[in-house]
């Protein structure tokens, strides 16, 4: 089916936001959303083509397509030149609306690793615990990890695999209710995040920007902290440079930061 919608696969794809993405040799993107193996490709600046799912409004949702992209452009915009610049040299990128439980549970992992090392770690989750949908596997359930949680040794996944282990735990018992963060505003869903063991500021921002639509979430990273220093003289503890970016550009701080995080990548 095609959809259209002012998207760019490339960025919003491929810029660590998700995991489970990967470039085809034909340009297209292949992925696994909702336990559906999703092949997209970009046919112009306002169309994408979509296969192996007819759930045209999950996936737009899933694309950010509810969000009023210009206007959010111009919004940040507004607040610096040089974030309006890399916006004008990256049309169509946008803030994904990840599921929550995988959301989080990913980003669980992601501690002190790379985005390469991120997915490999996801991949090998998937491929031990998940529904097997034919070359791909679906992101597995916390159940699904706690029935055979003697093979997660195998997916090697160094000092995070307590963390990963104790978070299916805690999911699959009621302990933790991951829905429960949806109710909550920016400022309780990041605290709250960051009572489970393995989350901590980044990682809370992460999952409050990309799975609980807190558009305001400004996560620091270490590329994020070296623009912030070198654009605008801003050094310190994490809250200290969060705090910067969420007061510069507002209530869309985070489709800043996706901008500043692809700086690198866009011509000056």
């Amino acid at each position: 089916m095609k959809i259209d919608l002012e998207v760019s696969l490339d960025p919003t794809l491929g810029c660590g936001q998700a995991h489970r993405w990967h470039k085809t040799e034909d340009d297209g993107w292949e992925g696994v959303w909702r336990s559906q193996l999703v092949t997209m490709r970009q046919i112009d600046g306002h169309t994408i083509e979509v296969q192996g799912t007819d759930d045209r409004s999950g996936i737009t949702r899933y694309l950010g397509g509810d969000d009023d992209l210009p206007a959010i452009i111009e919004e940040i915009s507004a607040s610096d030149p040089y974030v309006a610049h890399l916006a004008e040299f990256c049309p169509g990128m946008r803030i994904m609306r990840q599921d929550h439980w995988e959301c989080l549970a990913t980003y669980v992992l992601a501690t002190n690793a790379n985005v390469a090392r991120i997915g490999k770690m996801v991949e090998s989750v998937c491929d031990h615990f998940g529904k097997n949908l034919g070359g791909r596997h679906a992101f597995p359930t916390p159940g699904q990890i706690l029935d055979r949680a003697e093979q997660l040794p195998e997916c090697r996944l160094g000092f995070r695999e307590k963390r990963f282990l104790t978070l299916a735990e805690r999911a699959e018992s009621g302990d933790l209710d991951v829905e429960s963060f949806s109710d909550m505003d920016y400022e309780e869903c990041v605290s709250e995040l960051q009572k489970i063991n393995g989350v901590g500021p980044k990682v809370a921002d992460c999952v409050a920007l990309f799975a609980f639509e807190h558009m305001e979430a400004f996560p620091i990273d270490a590329r994020i902290s070296k623009v912030m220093d070198q654009r605008y003289g801003v050094t310190g503890s994490y809250k200290a440079v969060s705090s910067f970016g969420r007061q510069k550009f507002g209530r869309y701080a985070g489709y800043a930061q996706e901008f500043l995080y692809h700086a690198d990548f866009i011509s000056d």
